[in-house]
């Protein structure tokens, strides 16, 4: 009996987080068509439940499409995802193209493979996507997920970026929604657990011990042992940017800062040459 309450304080935690995201960022609308990615993981399984039982009391109508890429790697347990879509009350696709070899063949032994064959894996969904019309894209990442790119895009593409709960893709062709943002990876390993969801394990990349996010995830867990909430004041920090005590000169106008001071002493001597007038903003400003 207890496990069942804390299942279902559990499910509501979820579903709470999820619908949450979905209205902070206004991710679904009346009349989508979503597409919901499964890779056949925890994280993916546990949104298509959010979003199942979000859609029978949404205020708003949408459809649900459950798509899986087949990449048709070696021993893939295909009939395991269908047999189980086909007890849910979705409609689902699943789609083949063989990514698998095209990244064995073009990615050297010992690298990480996960940059390609995500990229593969991207084009194949969004051409889907296109050609049945669907308005919008879930992915199954979470805040951890979030945290994870943020470190990963300082500490190796020297960039202040995560990864944004919605966005609209470079060829401005479609929008993807993350309705995880806001969940948690423990919640949702628990959650998949207690549902026993048919979690396929990725053999590609996902046996490589040394990629990076790997790294990551290991900094931030210790983290969280040794000083417990910090995680939270990360991801909350994401959603509280000062730009203006940052450095980048094209997200806040520093040149064209003045004091209050510099700006009446423009106005009473409109005469005094450029040169004079940076002369005082030197003596103004230090």
């Amino acid at each position: 009996m207890e496990k069942s309450v804390n299942q279902r304080k559990l499910e509501k935690r979820l579903r709470r987080d999820t619908g949450r995201a979905i209205e902070d960022f206004n991710m679904i609308e009346d009349g989508d068509r979503i597409m919901v990615c499964l890779s056949g993981g925890k994280d993916s399984f546990t949104m298509l439940d959010m979003l199942l039982s979000l859609q029978r009391s949404a205020p708003v109508n949408f459809e649900l499409i459950a798509v899986n890429l087949d990449q048709k790697q070696p021993g893939f347990p295909r009939r395991v995802l269908v047999d189980y879509l086909q007890t849910l009350a979705v409609r689902f696709q699943v789609i083949e193209q063989d990514t698998y070899s095209v990244v064995k063949r073009v990615v050297p032994e010992g690298k990480t493979m996960c940059g390609l064959c995500s990229r593969l894996r991207r084009g194949a969904l969004y051409n889907f996507a296109s050609q049945n019309g669907m308005s919008k894209i879930a992915l199954g990442h979470h805040r951890d997920d979030i945290i994870e790119t943020l470190f990963l895009n300082m500490f190796h593409g020297a960039k202040l970026k995560a990864m944004p709960p919605k966005l609209l893709t470079d060829d401005g062709q479609h929008i993807v929604i993350r309705p995880l943002a806001y969940c948690r990876e423990a919640d949702i390993e628990k959650y998949s657990r207690l549902r026993n969801h048919p979690v396929i394990p990725c053999n590609l990349c996902g046996s490589q011990s040394d990629l990076q996010r790997v790294a990551i995830k290991n900094m931030l867990r210790e983290w969280e042992r040794t000083y417990p909430g910090r995680i939270e004041n990360i991801f909350n920090s994401l959603q509280s940017v000062v730009s203006s005590h940052l450095l980048d000169s094209e997200a806040f106008d520093f040149r064209g800062l003045q004091s209050e001071l510099l700006a009446d002493s423009m106005e009473s001597y409109p005469e005094i040459e450029a040169v004079e007038c940076k002369k005082v903003r030197w003596l103004i400003n230090g």
